[in-house]
């Protein structure tokens, strides 16, 4: 319902601002429990009973969360200042208008959040030594549970993939070695979020643009997030895909897997062999080994939330040179 001054707020009015669903969106649905984009998993607040005023504690434990929330998800409220007994709640437009604010924030991945905290690798896959084909890697990621996995996304979590080059394919870097250093700074670092993913580099030809798939969008297929193509030079076919998916609907997944393709579909290639090297590099059509970095950039409680939820374990599923 719409307020002006000097309304009064019911106990059924005031539940509301901690448990409704639609418009406002509770406190309690946005940073308890919730559903799908809403919820971040801390502890809700009571209900008042039927018939029961309404104390000023009770008005600052609401406050108090909704400052929680937006400290996290970096908002600005106008409706939480402090009160006490026998204080105007002035003008609860403004209250329902902040819950708007952080109900929205949450359902959109807190995209503001700073209280955050990027891992040490928590997987990383090595190609052989050197090829001229193709290194593909499977990566999963585990919750504990389905709303663990909701929360860490909401919270502003993110899957993170970055690809590195660490030997060359011959004596020195060859002009294939060159093209994947291309495509690796084109690249970046490859995020999964909540609603959305990215990547933190730029250029190259963007083949396949799916960064408007994010953890909430996926299914139990693979969906391309981005796939890039080598945009100049001799090796215009070398491309990098990354793909995801869940092992269920969103709200009832634990389990994303990251496939990482690095593919060069050069049908030129050869291996020099011993009696014709004397002045040619062996391995000057391949690549050097290349590796797929996963990573998760994890909420932290430096800036509001009492507890906070990452992923319960990490494993390679797979990883293939041809």
């Amino acid at each position: 319902m719409g307020y002006t001054v000097g309304d009064r707020i019911l106990d059924q009015e005031y539940n509301n601002f901690l448990n409704g669903t639609s418009t406002p969106k509770g406190i309690n649905y946005t940073f308890g429990t919730g559903a799908l984009q809403w919820g971040l998993g801390q502890t809700a607040l009571s209900s008042v009973a039927v018939g029961d005023n309404i104390t000023a504690a009770q008005w600052n434990s609401l406050f108090t969360a909704m400052n929680n929330v937006a400290n996290h998800t970096n908002d600005t409220l106008t409706s939480t200042a402090a009160k006490a007994a026998g204080d105007i709640i002035a003008v609860k437009s403004a209250l329902v208008a902040d819950l708007t604010t952080l109900a929205s924030s949450v359902a959109n991945g807190s995209p503001n959040a700073t209280a955050l905290s990027t891992s040490a690798a928590l997987q990383t896959s090595a190609s052989s030594v050197r090829y001229a084909g193709s290194h593909v890697v499977e990566h999963s990621i585990t919750f504990t549970n389905a709303d663990q996995a909701r929360y860490f996304f909401n919270a502003g979590g993110k899957i993170q993939i970055n690809i590195t080059r660490t030997t060359n394919a011959g004596t020195a870097a060859t002009s294939k070695d060159s093209s994947v250093d291309e495509l690796i700074t084109a690249l970046g670092n490859l995020q999964l979020k909540s609603q959305t993913s990215s990547r933190s580099g730029s250029g190259e030809t963007l083949s396949t643009d799916g960064t408007a798939i994010g953890f909430h969008d996926l299914t139990t297929s693979y969906q391309t997030i981005i796939e890039l193509t080598q945009n100049s030079g001799a090796y215009t076919t070398m491309y990098f895909k990354i793909e995801a998916k869940a092992n269920a609907a969103a709200g009832s997944a634990t389990v994303v897997t990251i496939k990482t393709s690095i593919v060069d579909p050069d049908a030129g290639d050869s291996e020099f062999t011993a009696g014709n090297t004397a002045s040619v590099d062996q391995y000057a059509n391949f690549i050097g080994t290349t590796n797929v970095i996963l990573k998760t950039v994890n909420p932290t409680t430096a800036e509001g939330l009492a507890t906070v939820y990452t992923p319960s374990a990490t494993a390679q599923v797979s990883n293939t040179t041809v």
